[in-house]
């Protein structure tokens, strides 16, 4: 834990220099997100089902990097690898703009998320060296309203320059990475300065296994990967689906995208607080997300019976309650992470749940491609919606092994 200097707000000053950074970068993030999608489908003209191959090859190169940035992060410290993330992802996220065919995208989508992966692990086993655990929940949660009004921003700004100069949103992107990178290096202090570490690599990944070899945490990111599957049809499927089906442009799908970033801004912070409060199991927490997503395909299930102006509701309701799932999902799955291992192995296990995360982001749009190119719109959300049923079993079912002082607290405590 650092000296409490430039506290605000009851956390320290590293929490509020990653969330800065969270803010900046996901704006560039949102100015891209979902326009890449479209640009690459409509205007490239590549095919869909080769697009989600690009996305799933994006995934699996920021696996690997997310699972080289969390024991690089233990090993040397977490600001240079969340520095070297930021300066290596810049160029490569620039380099979108210049693809013009299917194997152009996927190695450019490889090497962006190799660099890309480095940095989140890092980052939250910062924010987890800066806080005690009573505090985590809400710390993770203003990362992830820095994130979301970053997006939200980027959604907005992003349909406009992407109606005029569509190939500017990646150039955009790139240069956020950019201001970053600089950013942490000046800023950023150096909380954990790294450990001993094995000298051969034989011993580096006896190390590694160690580290990420605990239970909970291996079921935690089994779990996390069906969420991601979730959270990807988001970015993939819904925008193609929302233009085809109801005639939306992009700066109207882009402004109709805003409730996403809305939502976590005005209720993350309020939704967490009265968690602790009740005293909720985080388990139970991420239960009830489930039970939102799952009411959020309902939602797009029923835009093939509804007119127009109905269905564009709908896909607004999907995209309020898949929020509100959000919202409970990420501050309380990474927190209870977080909490599994030790300092010297945080960044390692909270690696493996983005690794998770990561996987089920690629395998996410690779289902929902097929399921489009066969023309099965809506058996994809009604499969989706029992893989929700799925995960709230299995969380119920992890509940029974997770000892009560990491899944929750008693209500004394707050």
């Amino acid at each position: 834990m650092v000296p409490p200097i430039d506290r605000f707000g009851g956390y320290d000053r590293p929490v509020y220099l990653v969330a800065v950074a969270r803010f900046v970068n996901t704006f560039g993030s949102g100015v891209v997100y979902p326009f890449a999608t479209l640009y690459f489908v409509r205007v490239v003209g590549i095919p869909f089902t080769l697009v989600g191959t690009g996305l799933f090859a994006n995934n699996v190169a920021l696996a690997t990097g997310t699972l080289l940035g969390g024991y690089l992060s233990d090993r040397y410290g977490r600001k240079p690898v969340m520095v070297a993330s930021m300066a290596l992802s810049a160029p490569a996220l620039a380099a979108y703009a210049l693809v013009s065919t299917a194997a152009g995208f996927v190695a450019v989508a490889s090497a962006a998320g190799l660099a890309m992966g480095l940095f989140a692990p890092a980052a939250q086993a910062t924010v987890a060296d800066a806080t005690d655990s009573e505090a985590r929940e809400g710390a993770y949660g203003l990362l992830k309203v820095a994130s979301n009004a970053g997006f939200g921003s980027g959604f907005v700004a992003g349909g406009l320059l992407y109606s005029v100069a569509n190939v500017a949103v990646f150039v955009v992107d790139g240069a956020t990475s950019a201001a970053v990178a600089l950013a942490l290096l000046v800023g950023l202090p150096a909380i954990h300065g790294g450990r001993e570490a094995a000298t051969t690599v034989r011993g580096t990944l006896a190390e590694w296994r160690r580290a990420v070899a605990d239970r909970t945490v291996l079921a935690l990111a089994l779990l996390n990967v069906g969420f991601a599957v979730m959270y990807a049809q988001m970015q993939s499927t819904v925008p193609v689906f929302a233009e085809g089906r109801l005639g939306l442009t992009s700066a109207q799908l882009g402004t109709l995208y805003v409730l996403n970033p809305l939502v976590i801004v005005v209720f993350q912070l309020p939704v967490v607080a009265a968690v602790r409060r009740r005293s909720w199991r985080r388990t139970r927490g991420l239960v009830v997300s489930a039970g939102l997503w799952g009411a959020s395909f309902v939602a797009l299930l029923g835009v093939f019976r509804a007119p127009r102006l109905l269905g564009i509701g709908l896909v607004g309701a999907f995209l309020v309650l898949r929020t509100f799932g959000e919202v409970l999902h990420s501050p309380l799955i990474t927190a209870l992470t977080s909490d599994v291992g030790t300092v010297d192995t945080r960044g390692s296990q909270l690696s493996v749940l983005e690794v998770a995360k990561r996987l089920g982001f690629g395998i996410g749009p690779v289902i929902g491609g097929a399921f489009f190119d066969l023309g099965e719109v809506g058996l994809l959300w009604a499969v989706l919606l029992v893989g929700c049923l799925v995960l709230g079993a299995g969380l119920l079912a992890l509940e029974r092994s997770i000892p009560a002082g990491i899944n929750g607290r008693p209500a004394a405590a707050d």
